[in-house]
């Protein structure tokens, strides 16, 4: 069974920065299409922030660009999230996730961002 989880969430202040990790139990180097950050905030739909490819091709909400970066360390089966200049509207339960697989999708637990101002 596949198994993905997030650590690194908390609570900062706006403007400050946090990084999410995202442990894969399987290797990440092979049968993964891609990877991606997801959020939900309360009331609200979940919704990509950013996305990784297995060619390593990126993709970016537009309201996170510039501010957030994902990446991945194939080596420790882990992909990441580097968030700078946070701000309030960031506030959610981070997600991560393997899209397209040959374990189709697969959900971490999800961790808990808190942007004050």
């Amino acid at each position: 069974q596949v198994q993905l989880v997030e650590s690194g969430g908390g609570q900062v202040q706006a403007g400050g920065s946090l990084g999410l990790s995202c442990a894969a139990s399987v290797s990440i180097s092979t049968n993964i299409k891609t990877m991606a950050w997801y959020r939900q905030a309360p009331g609200k739909q979940r919704e990509v922030v950013a996305r990784i490819a297995d060619d390593d091709n990126t993709e970016y909400r537009d309201s996170v660009k510039g501010r957030f970066t994902i990446s991945r360390d194939k080596a420790k089966n882990t992909m990441y999230l580097q968030m700078n200049s946070l701000k309030p509207e960031d506030t959610a339960v981070y997600y991560c996730a393997i899209e397209r697989s040959i374990w189709g999708n697969v959900w971490g637990q999800g961790t808990q961002v808190t942007v004050s101002s």
